[in-house]
């Protein structure tokens, strides 16, 4: 089977993906500088799919080192792009961190596959490059509002770069912009594993659960929705990591209609802060402490995706409910508590 490169392949998103790929008979070649992730993830990957895949350490930041490694591997079929920084908090205080690190990589990775005569680009986006949609859900068609983040303009400055080196390449690409990612991959092998403090909502959660944070912050309980807390479209990882590969055989078969599509990746229904907190409280069994502040800055109201063009065209939509998310990721969580790797 053809050979995928899978940038950031040790992370959240990443290593499910990775876990998909080689279910599917892909041979998988993982790029990760571990500035935030853990190389025992490849261990987890192993014990799921019965194979390690092909690893190499390099940071994507060194022009020469992406040039070493795609003369290596010069049968490279694809890429899958994960790899970026993605706390808007840390975006906001060091902006210059996030430009060289999603967009420098992100050209150098197509300066080496503009040389060839034929290439395949899945580039991880995001619903942040909508910003606050004024019409719900949010389909590829709504336009782009300027950035709320250095984080947030990195996602649409690559884009941009993207869309203009496909006219003038052999390169097909597909953006998957998603929306919210939780949970965590049903054996309890891999999962979001958070550096410091959480930035994302699940992850916080889980662990006020295991009683690591004194309690939640909900930002806000005064906004127009259906309980006055912000609104998300959260999406399983596994879910997700099925849609990069089905997007990845859509350009390898050659059944894009265009050299770039652009997909929303989502479960098209939109569910408050509360709405989570209950989820785990039902499936985990036990009160979630948690106190109401006020909003913080730079959160949209809500954002939920349309998901008609990627349920009829790439033929992919979500099965996996917002509690079944909520229960792996506490399973996940409870796991790397007893591990002392991550127990700290």
């Amino acid at each position: 089977m053809s050979k995928i490169v899978v940038t950031g392949g040790l992370g959240f998103i990443g290593s499910h993906t990775v876990v998909e790929l080689q279910n599917q008979g892909f041979e998988v070649v993982v790029i990760d500088n571990l500035s935030n992730s853990s190389i025992g993830v490849l261990d987890g990957i192993e014990r799921i799919t019965g194979k390690k895949p092909i690893f190499s350490a390099i940071d994507l930041r060194e022009k020469l080192a992406v040039q070493s490694f795609f003369m290596e591997h010069n049968d490279v079929a694809g890429v899958i792009h994960f790899a970026a920084s993605k706390a808007v908090g840390e975006s906001v205080k060091n902006p210059l961190l996030y430009y060289e690190n999603n967009l420098g990589a992100l050209v150098y990775i197509l300066q080496e596959l503009e040389k060839k005569k034929e290439a395949h680009f899945i580039f991880s986006s995001s619903c942040t490059v909508y910003g606050q949609a004024e019409v719900m859900p949010i389909a590829e068609t709504t336009p782009i509002q300027p950035a709320l983040s250095p984080y947030g303009n990195t996602k649409q400055i690559g884009e941009e770069i993207i869309s203009d080196v496909v006219k003038v390449s052999a390169i097909n690409a597909i953006l998957l912009r998603y929306f919210n990612p939780i949970g965590a991959h049903p054996s309890g092998e891999i999962g979001e594993l958070p550096i410091g403090v959480p930035q994302n909502l699940v992850p916080f959660i889980t662990q006020a659960g295991m009683g690591l944070r004194a309690e939640l912050s909900v930002y806000g309980n005064d906004y127009p929705t259906v309980d006055g807390t912000c609104v998300r479209d959260y999406i399983h990882v596994v879910d997700l990591a099925k849609a990069h590969v089905i997007a990845l055989q859509r350009l390898l078969n050659k059944k894009n209609d265009e050299p770039l599509e652009i997909f929303n990746l989502g479960t098209g229904k939109g569910s408050s802060v509360l709405e989570v907190i209950a989820a785990f409280e039902k499936v985990s069994g036990q009160k979630l402490p948690y106190k109401i502040v006020e909003r913080r800055e730079g959160d949209v109201t809500e954002a939920y995706a349309n998901t008609d063009k990627a349920n009829t065209v790439l033929g992919w939509k979500t099965v996996s409910t917002l509690e079944e998310a909520m229960a792996s990721a506490w399973k996940w969580e409870q796991k790397i508590r007893s591990t002392p790797e991550f127990a700290s």
